[in-house]
């Protein structure tokens, strides 16, 4: 009788898989409003942004590649706002005691939610040039060149997109609130970048302002000294926040 009645409790305690975990995360991402009505306007963003590229500017503006760039922006801008609330609605909603309860090993929740960003931002992506594909091709510019793309910069364009989500979500682990997660992501980037056009910290900018260091991601295939550059601005801005906020999380009391 032991033994049988064993079996369920030890099925029962043992810890979810973390595929499990990030497919939680993810639904997490559409259980909220905020969330819900973040991705929508997401995808509406993109297509207004690419049917107003479409029908302004001349053919060399609607080739594929000048699309794709196009349709990322809204993405890269918005996605990080879902990053920040997917892991600071664990505490303004009081769902940490029962995540945490069930899932006590809180390194794991984290290492989900990373992956469960980096999964939307794979997605918004394939999005993104699906919605730029139409658009090419509706507009049909003609020219040379009109659907080439070359696998660096779509290389690129994905790290583009998944740092942003990953910043977002790095944010909102040190900080732990929404409005004020928000408020960081933004406006501490931004204040860099206008110090940054200081003359004495003009030359530390174009290692750690995002907007330096990561602006031509875009344009070209980047050299190793850029990546160097790139990877300095990700660790402030990623590496950083996150080891904050994954301290604070693997330490803060949760409450009722």
């Amino acid at each position: 009788m032991t033994t049988v009645t064993s079996m369920p409790l030890a099925r029962a305690s043992a810890r979810p898989a973390l595929s499990r975990l990030i497919a939680v995360e993810l639904r997490k991402m559409v259980d909220t409003r905020a969330g819900l009505w973040l991705q929508l306007g997401v995808v509406a963003l993109t297509v207004a942004a690419v049917i107003l590229r479409s029908v302004t500017g001349d053919a060399s503006d609607h080739v594929f590649r000048a699309e794709l760039a196009w349709a990322l922006q809204p993405a890269a801008v918005l996605l990080p706002v879902v990053g920040i609330l997917l892991v600071t609605s664990e505490w303004t909603q009081r769902t940490a005691l029962a995540t945490f309860t069930l899932v006590p090993q809180r390194s794991r929740v984290v290492v989900a939610k990373l992956a469960a960003g980096v999964a939307l931002s794979v997605v918004a992506l394939a999005a993104c040039l699906v919605v730029a594909a139409v658009a090419t091709l509706v507009a049909d510019p003609g020219v040379p060149g009109t659907w080439s793309l070359d696998a660096g910069l779509l290389g690129q364009d994905a790290v583009f997109v998944t740092t942003s989500m990953v910043m977002g979500v790095a944010f909102g682990a040190a900080v732990l609130l929404s409005a004020p997660g928000i408020v960081a992501y933004f406006l501490l980037p931004l204040g860099w970048s206008v110090a940054g056009m200081l003359a004495p910290l003009e030359g530390a900018a174009k290692w750690l302002d995002a907007s330096r260091s990561m602006g031509d991601l875009f344009d070209r295939i980047l050299s190793a000294g850029d990546w160097a550059r790139v990877g300095t601005t990700l660790a402030v801005w990623i590496a950083l926040p996150l080891l904050v906020g994954a301290w604070r999380i693997l330490r803060r009391d949760v409450r009722v």
